[in-house]
This record gives structure tokens, C-alpha cells and sequence, in this order.
């Protein structure tokens, strides 16, 4: 499991797999979205989550773009 996080758009994603893609996306509540790759759960979407987690909890992800243009949490 990996998490990012994107303080410009204040949004959190945490991913359960990274080598499978999206067929569907599943909005949970306004600011939560759930991502699927057939009945398997891939990856939820947080926004706005500086309103809902804790700050240093996201101060500790930081951001790299790697080489497929998506972004990776290092620790």
C-alpha cells in the first residue's frame, strides 16, 4: 500500500495496487472517492484532507514524480 498526497489540490490518494487500473470510480460522499479495477478495490481518493487528517500525518508524505508521470510518497 503507498499514499500521496497533493497539497495543491489537497487531495490524498491511497493505493491498495498499483499495477491495475481504474474501470470505475465510486463517489462515497462529496469529498471521498473509491476507485475499482472490476470488484476489486484499488486506491481511495481523500479530498480536502488537511480538514480531515491530521497534519503531521500529511507533513510525513511527500511528493517525487517518477518516470510514468504519477506521483509516489517517499518517506
Amino acid at each position: 500500500m503507498k499514499a500521496t498526497y497533493d497539497p495543491t489540490a489537497d487531495a490524498m490518494y491511497i493505493y491498495f495496487s498499483e499495477n491495475k487500473k481504474s474501470t470505475r470510480t465510486e463517489e462515497v460522499s462529496a469529498d471521498l472517492l473509491v476507485d475499482y479495477a472490476g470488484n476489486e478495490m484499488i486506491g481511495i481518493e481523500i479530498l480536502d484532507a488537511s480538514k480531515k487528517l491530521p497534519k503531521k500525518n500529511l507533513e510525513s508524505i511527500k511528493l517525487t514524480e517518477d518516470f510514468s508521470g504519477k506521483f509516489s510518497s517517499v518517506s
